[in-house]
């Protein structure tokens, strides 16, 4: 059986990706300019909405992963500078039309932009956003690249629609939901690490293992956030805990409570997250029926599982500082907690 994470090992787990900031600390550089540069536009609220996200402390984990798949593949070129520049950039658009979908309030600590501006404004300027990263990827000159990020901008889409049809749904099956967390989140992080392979024209089978790295990488991301929004700490996670419940979101822990519990706790399931009927200590109440049935600690144990899959993609690669920044990453993101 796995476990769940104490906060005593977790509060660390940002020292995980010292070896990736010490790897691309340069590139970054590179790419906080263009970012700054391609933001711009004569309409005054594209520059402020797109900055007030940003600007808000994100990791850049996405384009880390892009420019670190480019040197693990040796990479010679200014190619990942812009690909990755314009990966952050398809993230931010991602971002804005989210918190749209899930009208959500705060985001890393702070007021959402659809809260300050407005939900229309949020999805335009998150379309321009991703317009812009698209120029990018054509002034790269890859058609590889260009098709493997096209691919991953539809499939994105799919995930957000698949994830409005499952909205509230507690009959959703934990497949169902993992095809959805697949197209939504992990396919952002493939696309990542496999344009560095793909830049460097590397084999396919190459180019394969950094897909599947970047797939179960991102599946292991999002599995930690799931759970760790019934148990995880307001203030380090940057949002309020239980957003997910509030929200009616279907998410792993909740399916696998719904699906072990008795008739009488499928009734409170159906109350608050179909019905959205929730009382004052239904919070509370979830989160027990949760611990009662494992149901956080088999979400990490899944993380974890996928975590081992994306290290196995990596064995094909030779040991290099590269390639043991990418593996921390893994261990990274099944331990953290922001």
């Amino acid at each position: 059986m796995g476990r769940v994470i104490p906060l005593d090992e977790v509060r660390e787990a940002s020292d995980y990706l010292t070896p990736l900031f010490d790897l691309v600390a340069d590139d970054m550089e590179a790419i906080n300019r263009i970012i700054l540069d391609k933001a711009v536009s004569d309409v005054d609220m594209i520059p402020q909405l797109a900055h007030h996200l940003i600007d808000s402390g994100g990791k850049r984990l996405r384009p880390m992963l892009a420019l670190a798949s480019a040197k693990l593949c040796k990479y010679v070129g200014s190619g990942h500078i812009r690909t990755a520049s314009a990966v952050e950039f398809m993230h931010t658009a991602t971002l804005l039309h989210d918190d749209v979908v899930d009208e959500s309030s705060t985001r890393r600590g702070k007021k959402t932009a659809r809260m300050i501006w407005g939900n229309q404004a949020s999805v335009l300027v998150g379309d321009f956003l991703l317009g812009q990263a698209f120029k990018m990827f054509v002034d790269v000159g890859s058609m590889s690249v260009l098709r493997i990020m096209s691919n991953a901008a539809a499939t994105i889409a799919e995930g957000e629609v698949m994830q409005l049809a499952a909205a509230k749904n507690t009959s959703t099956t934990e497949d169902e939901y993992l095809a959805i967390i697949n197209a939504k989140t992990a396919a952002l992080f493939s696309s990542a690490a496999e344009s560095g392979a793909a830049l460097a024209q590397r084999p396919a089978e190459e180019q394969s293992a950094l897909r599947s790295y970047g797939k179960n990488l991102g599946l292991a991301f999002q599995l930690v956030d799931d759970a760790l929004d019934y148990s995880g700490d307001s203030q380090r996670l940057g949002k309020s805990v239980g957003d997910d419940f509030r929200e009616g979101k279907i998410t792993l822990p909740l399916i696998l409570s719904f699906r072990r519990g008795s008739s009488e706790e499928r009734v409170f399931w159906n109350r608050t997250i179909a019905d959205g009927d929730i009382k004052e200590g239904d919070l509370e109440h979830a989160v027990s029926l949760m611990k009662r049935h494992k149901a956080i600690e088999a979400t990490f144990e899944r993380a974890r599982s996928y975590g081992t899959i994306a290290r196995d993609a990596l064995a094909i690669f030779p040991d290099s500082r590269e390639k043991s920044a990418l593996e921390q990453v893994i261990t990274f993101c099944i331990s953290r907690t922001n």
